[in-house]
């Protein structure tokens, strides 16, 4: 990954904050069509049930009264760095903020994933509540929050640092009440969510080193307060490298060329993708994200290499595209290496960097409908959606999961202006978050 200087990052910020760079779109996945869902009657009773306990008004009351502190916890992390694979810092500091809030236990696991656990009376089941800690952005960028009105700019403000602030005040919320469950609750600042960290923490929560076998799966990523994702977009993500022997352009004339190879391998790829991703069936999509390679331009290049992604809901689909990709890559490999003159044949190294595995909850299932109950409940309009998330992991084992957003108004994520808004409805996420949890977990006479 290349080192941008921070200079250059605080004056592309400029530019984005003051509104002279052009629109930026970073939507994460393809627009849906809206379609409001409504809960079975006995959960949205169960929800109101709950949610008219003593203890629990008293929660949902204080996440108003933590307003300002959620705000200033959410600025605190936001400023603490989180690069790929560097979430050290953050998490170190975001595990002391768990057990400040309350948390029985607090441990970082063997992936780097922060952990707190609020222990149930029964213990039988335990229900998890998560925000991603890792952002998309570099070692070396400016993450300083700056206000702008009423709105505040950082890399990573919004995706998925705001999450973080909702898990530390929905813990503070239970312990201020006194709520005792049945179900043990984990509190979870994850890593790797992001780009290649391949849901790597995730992954170690659910691996056979787990800490504790997770019932219920609760992540937090986004703002909408109305969008519920209880499908997995699945994912796979290579790294394509042609190597050959290299040398001077004239000189060398002739050697079998890396780039070449490369070429082709992307051509043969569109076509064929093209065609199958119009063909009617379950939507798939290709992107060729990333190339690089050579020296010079009088230097044939020794390598070349690109990184390609590729998603959909369906495994088959999925697998249908990744062939095509494969067969191209070696079909280019061999055009080239028969049109050389002299020298060594090209080599491909062939490397999956990513797996996403896709799946699907049926929205009957009484966790769903929790989901849309406690949603409802708070006066949103509830949709099922599809997304490439943390919950992608416990759905595809059938373990009951689902992603919600975290509250506000949010915009340019990925991208160096990312801004969020606290659009003074932001709480009901927070209470939403909470709300979901007890349902699940059991409030305790």
């Amino acid at each position: 990954m290349s080192i941008i200087k921070k200079s250059t990052i605080k004056a592309a910020m400029f530019l984005l904050i003051a509104g002279a760079a052009p629109k930026l779109y970073a939507q994460e996945e393809a627009p849906e069509v809206k379609k409001i869902v409504i809960a079975g009657k006995q959960y949205s009773q169960e929800v109101s049930t709950i949610a008219g306990k003593s203890p629990v008004k008293k929660a949902l009351q204080t996440i108003v009264d933590l307003q300002p502190q959620t705000l200033e916890d959410h600025i605190l992390l936001t400023e603490i760095p989180a690069p790929p694979y560097k979430e050290t810092v953050r998490a170190k500091k975001f595990a002391e903020m768990l057990k400040a809030a309350g948390a029985d236990s607090v441990w970082i696991d063997t992936a780097g994933n922060v952990i707190g656990k609020v222990k149930g009376r029964k213990g039988k089941k335990t229900v998890a509540l998560e925000g991603h800690m890792d952002t998309v952005f570099p070692e070396g960028t400016d993450v300083k929050v700056v206000h702008k009105g009423d709105t505040l700019y950082a890399p990573g403000i919004s995706d998925d640092t705001r999450a973080l602030a909702v898990v530390l005040t929905v813990l503070k919320a239970v312990k201020k009440a006194d709520i005792k469950t049945d179900a043990d609750m984990l509190f979870v600042g994850a890593v790797g969510e992001e780009g290649q960290g391949d849901l790597r923490g995730v992954k170690n929560l659910f691996s056979e080193s787990r800490p504790a076998k997770i019932d219920s799966y609760i992540a937090i990523d986004g703002t909408s307060l109305d969008r519920i994702v209880h499908r997995g977009l699945g994912s796979h993500r290579y790294r394509i490298t042609y190597k050959g022997l290299g040398g001077h352009s004239s000189g060398a004339f002739g050697l079998a060329n890396p780039h070449n190879a490369l070429a082709r391998a992307i051509h043969y790829w569109v076509l064929d993708a093209d065609k199958f991703t119009r063909e009617k069936g379950v939507r798939v999509t290709y992107n060729v994200g990333v190339i690089g390679g050579g020296t010079s331009v009088n230097s044939i290049p020794f390598e070349s290499w690109m990184e390609v992604d590729m998603r959909s809901e369906s495994p088959e689909r999925l697998a249908g595209i990744d062939k095509m990709l494969q067969d191209a890559v070696q079909k280019a490999l061999a055009e080239e290496n028969q049109m050389k003159r002299l020298g060594p044949n090209l080599t491909v190294d062939v490397k999956l960097i990513g797996e996403r595995p896709s799946g699907m909850e049926d929205p009957s299932i009484p966790f769903v409908q929790r989901a849309i109950a406690t949603a409802s409940f708070l006066q949103a309009s509830p949709s099922l959606g599809v997304g490439s998330t943390n919950s992608n992991i416990p759905i595809s084992k059938g373990i009951p999961a689902v992603t919600i957003g975290s509250g506000g108004k949010s915009g340019g994520a990925h991208a160096l202006g990312e801004w969020w808004l606290d659009d003074k409805k932001a709480y009901i996420a927070t209470q939403r978050a909470l709300l979901l949890l007890l349902t699940e977990a059991g409030v305790s006479k």
